[in-house]
């Protein structure tokens, strides 16, 4: 990959990543899995920074009474009924020690796809990057549909496969189905991703 490149942290929010949170996406409050997450997020983030990468933080919120929620898929009439991800609500923040620093960006979207009616895009363009290297929750949420739509938008795109999670099985298959369009790091060789 060459060019210059930024980081997408998708949804390190309390409500997906805290042992307390409503969603999870299938890792148990006392999953080992979890704390892997946790501990390789927050490496990948220390490691952009150590390197001057622009890291955008993406968060999925919604108002108290859902009015900008639109329930036409199954995992988004969920998030209405556990009451999850509401704005201004400890859910919806940031899990301590992966929340953006002063100068780092942050986006809000209400859909699965981080690019759809936010202004991911323009802040990607105006950072004037190319190559996007993406992690987050979940794997085959979130995460690969801005892959999708990102390699769609003309950028050059790699996994930070361990900075990603979903339930056993499926994360394992969103990568698999990623790796034809995006660069899969199942190492931590972030040095290579972030073009060193």
């Amino acid at each position: 990959m060459g060019g210059r490149t930024a980081l997408l942290a998708l949804h390190y929010q309390n409500d997906v990543l805290h042992a307390d949170g409503r969603i999870r996406v299938g890792l148990t409050a006392d999953s080992p899995q979890r704390q892997q997450l946790i501990a390789a997020a927050g490496r990948l983030l220390a490691q952009a920074r150590a390197r001057g990468v622009p890291v955008v933080h993406v968060r999925v919120g919604y108002r108290p009474d859902y009015a900008d929620l639109l329930t036409n898929a199954p995992i988004l009439r969920n998030v209405q009924r556990i009451g999850a991800m509401q704005v201004g609500s400890w859910g919806a923040d940031f899990y301590t020690g992966l929340e953006p620093l002063p100068q780092e960006f942050e986006v809000h979207h209400t859909r699965i796809n981080a690019f759809f009616g936010s202004s991911l895009e323009p802040v990607l363009r105006r950072l004037g990057v190319d190559r996007l290297v993406v992690a987050g929750v979940a794997t085959h949420s979130v995460v690969e549909s801005t892959v999708r739509h990102a390699v769609d938008m003309g950028f050059e795109v790699a996994v930070a496969a361990t900075a990603c999670a979903a339930p056993p099985g499926t994360h394992e298959a969103s990568l698999a189905s990623m790796s034809l369009i995006a660069d899969i790091d199942q190492q931590e060789d972030w040095d290579a991703v972030f073009g060193g």
